[in-house]
């Protein structure tokens, strides 16, 4: 599987876990159906499991929302995002920034993907410094 197809089926996964009573084995067979990828099983567990940390995190690169006002997808893309950047370091983080952004697109609404570049850009911009 390649790794955009495996970030959105991540994306998928922690879409469900969001505010459901699913385990996230259960999340992972519905979505996976079965099949495996080390990179997603990596994304799922590692955004679900850091998920207190990484909503910190995020809530000081929110101007004017909070994290529990922000759409269900937007916040899920963030999650994600924010977890490859700061616990991953096998890709670049404009990558990370990029694939963010298309998945918001792909997911969101008009808005999304520059509402997503915004938050992110303030995010590797303080963490570079």
């Amino acid at each position: 599987m390649k790794r955009h197809e495996a970030r959105e089926k991540a994306l998928q996964t922690l879409f469900q876990l969001d505010g459901t009573e699913l385990t996230i084995e259960e999340a992972m067979e519905h979505v996976m159906e079965g099949e495996t990828d080390q990179f997603y099983k990596l994304l799922v567990e590692g955004t679900n499991s850091k998920q207190q940390e990484i909503d910190g995190k995020l809530k000081g690169h929110l101007q004017n929302w909070s994290l529990e006002r922000l759409p269900k997808v937007e916040r899920t893309i963030l999650r994600m995002a924010v977890f490859e950047l700061e616990y991953m370091d096998d890709a670049p983080s404009r990558v990370v920034l990029n694939e963010a952004i298309e998945l918001s697109k792909t997911f969101g609404d008009d808005k999304s993907s520059r509402f997503v570049n915004g938050v992110l850009s303030k995010f590797t911009d303080q963490t570079a410094n």
